[in-house]
């Protein structure tokens, strides 16, 4: 039996972001499209002869105590009954607070790892109970499973995953404003923002499509949040007038990407704007 494992953990981009009002729960039922990027976190999951124990390296970031490996281990332990002790050390490249749902997808893959690790051979129920109990982008990678592209439509809180199987290729060019936006203070944000647009279509597949300039594709948080931080609207207007076929926030912020049908047109960019922004070509 492997006592050791080291594994990617894949970024997502959101393309097209409705935000619907807060449930009884406290949760918001959302509609997106959710797109595996190249940009990942690393992780090394090695197993431990004590037992009920996770411990949690991570040199680039301090990790409040109850994190989302955390999370996820103690809901592996409940879910299973099995209590070996496991460490995981993370290389941490995925910004915290971008949007880029770094935090879940290290979740989802530290999970992936315990179960080939223990095999305990987790069903597909067993990764959506897991992921309940850790966050709503949890549900999107254990149906991605650390593969970069997958494209998929999600639904309710998260949990309600459909694959997209539309063959896309396009460059995506990731620009870091340098600022962290909690997840919590966006959905006040958006909450309490007045101006949210009407969807222009219904089929969001077809809308998917369509090559990225035409798309109608909108993100309910990207006004109420570049209203509070401006600096991520300046990142989407250098996108913008850089060309871009298609610019929006990912998720929650900070993070602000632009499609590109052109790969070459994003390498140039990229290059151009490369001394003032930290950006990423995945």
């Amino acid at each position: 039996m492997q006592s050791s494992i080291t594994l990617d953990a894949p970024a997502k981009i959101n393309i097209g972001l409705r935000v619907f009002p807060k449930r009884e729960d406290g949760y918001h039922n959302i509609k997106s499209i959710f797109k595996s990027v190249s940009l990942c976190d690393s992780l090394t999951v090695s197993l431990l002869p004590e037992k009920d124990t996770c411990i949690v390296e991570c040199q680039q970031m301090l990790l409040p105590k109850d994190n989302t490996f955390t999370k996820a281990y103690k809901a592996f332990c409940v879910l299973t009954g099995i209590h070996e002790g496991v460490s995981v050390k993370v290389n941490k490249r995925i910004p915290s607070g971008g949007g880029l749902g770094g935090g879940s997808s290290d979740a989802s893959s530290f999970i992936q790892s315990v179960d080939e690790l223990l095999g305990t051979r987790l069903r597909n129920e067993d990764f959506a109970n897991i992921a309940s109990h850790v966050g709503s982008d949890v549900f999107f990678f254990a149906h991605a499973k650390g593969q970069v592209g997958y494209t998929a439509l999600v639904e309710g809180r998260g949990e309600r995953v459909k694959e997209l199987a539309i063959q896309r290729d396009f460059a995506v060019l990731l620009l870091l404003p340098g600022l962290s936006v909690s997840t919590k203070e966006a959905y006040a944000l958006v909450d309490s923002w007045q101006e949210k647009e009407e969807d222009t279509f219904t089929d969001w597949g077809s809308e998917y499509k369509k090559i990225a300039s035409a798309w109608s594709f909108k993100n309910d948080f990207t006004l109420p949040v570049q209203s509070k931080y401006n600096r991520i609207k300046i990142a989407l207007d250098t996108l913008k007038s850089a060309g871009a076929d298609f610019a929006d926030m990912s998720g929650s912020g900070s993070t602000v990407f632009g499609v590109f049908e052109n790969r070459k047109h994003a390498i140039e960019v990229q290059n151009r704007i490369g001394a003032d922004w930290q950006a990423f070509l995945v």
